[in-house]
């Protein structure tokens, strides 16, 4: 090697006129080709961490959306949310993970938001369950009043002199919601059928919820109303009405109440996990706690399978291939 190239390379921070005179000459150490490499092979080694890096988190950061909770408008808006924001911020410090309550303003909305899957969450009915079952599966059922069963019933005013479900014939009967109202619509409406009156032998009336429905009959705004046999029961509609001027004219077999379920494409240990949280709310004072505030008493186990027998009657009254709004 040219001594004076030796000396610049020893030295090439101190500018001698020696070094000066190797600069046109390839001497430099930062300039060799294993420098180069091993530069480069650095570069190349921080740009596939960081495209690990990204890799890994996209999947972490999707799972960190807000999952969204929606649940049957069987109440205002306001109540509703009054009712279960607790259980929502339970399942957002279970899940550690925001879970965000979705409102509707009524049964017809919040049957588009369910069958348009814009919940990953959902408290809703059976029929519901029934006809969402591809985008939905159930994971948990309501208790109330200590029982996890319920049953459609037919009201009437005591002093109506109605004792028979045939008395109403060309009669107003009020459901509670609309025609997806499992228990305010579609079981009373199996009722009338097992009596022999189809649609068109009576007046149908609607009215915005199922509570809405026992307190126009008070008013005697019609002669019958279809709703939950437990709806008499309810504080608000007891806070409304005289319930004991009124009474069941007919009543449905018992079936297994309201459902909650995930969407179906969620993971399964998501699934699992939302579902042991709520079955777990009867477990602590706590969970106690939540479960009154949104009016329950208990959230039971379920499956899809759990809701067969409901099935068969929403198939029965509302054929799968009849139009529903």
């Amino acid at each position: 090697m040219n001594p004076q190239c030796a000396n610049a390379a020893a030295t090439p921070l101190v500018p001698t006129p020696h070094a000066r005179s190797c600069l046109p000459m390839t001497c430099s150490v930062r300039r060799t080709p294993g420098t180069l490499w091993l530069w480069a092979s650095m570069a190349l080694l921080v740009l596939a961490l960081l495209l690990a890096d990204a890799v890994l988190l996209a999947p972490r950061a999707a799972e960190q959306e807000p999952l969204t909770l929606g649940i049957l408008p069987r109440r205002n808006a306001t109540l509703t949310t009054e009712l279960f924001t607790p259980l929502a911020e339970y399942l957002s410090r279970g899940l550690d993970r925001e879970v965000r309550l979705v409102t509707s303003k009524d049964f017809e909305t919040f049957q588009q938001d369910v069958m348009a899957s814009r919940f990953d969450i959902v408290h809703y009915n059976p029929f519901h369950a029934v006809r969402s079952s591809d985008q939905y599966r159930v994971i948990a059922h309501n208790e109330e009043f200590g029982r996890g069963t319920v049953a459609g019933a037919l009201y009437v005013n005591k002093n109506s002199g109605i004792t028979r479900v045939e008395q109403l014939r060309g009669q107003k009967i009020i459901f509670g919601g609309g025609k997806d109202a499992m228990m305010s619509y579609i079981l009373p409406r199996y009722l009338l059928l097992q009596a022999g009156l189809e649609p068109g032998d009576y007046q149908e009336m609607f009215a915005k919820s199922p509570p809405n429905s026992l307190i126009a009959l008070s008013y005697n705004e019609a002669q019958a109303s279809g709703a939950g046999d437990i709806l008499i029961d309810l504080k608000v509609v007891k806070d409304s009405v005289d319930t004991r001027q009124m009474t069941h004219l007919a009543v449905t077999e018992q079936l297994l109440h309201l459902p909650w379920g995930v969407r179906r494409s969620m993971p399964d240990d998501l699934a699992i996990k939302i579902q042991t949280l709520l079955t777990e709310l009867p477990a602590t004072a706590p969970g106690q706690a939540i479960l009154k505030r949104a009016q329950l008493t208990g959230i039971g186990w379920a499956d899809d399978d759990s809701y067969t027998p409901h099935r068969h009657i929403i198939d029965l009254v509302m054929p799968p291939s009849q139009q529903r709004h």
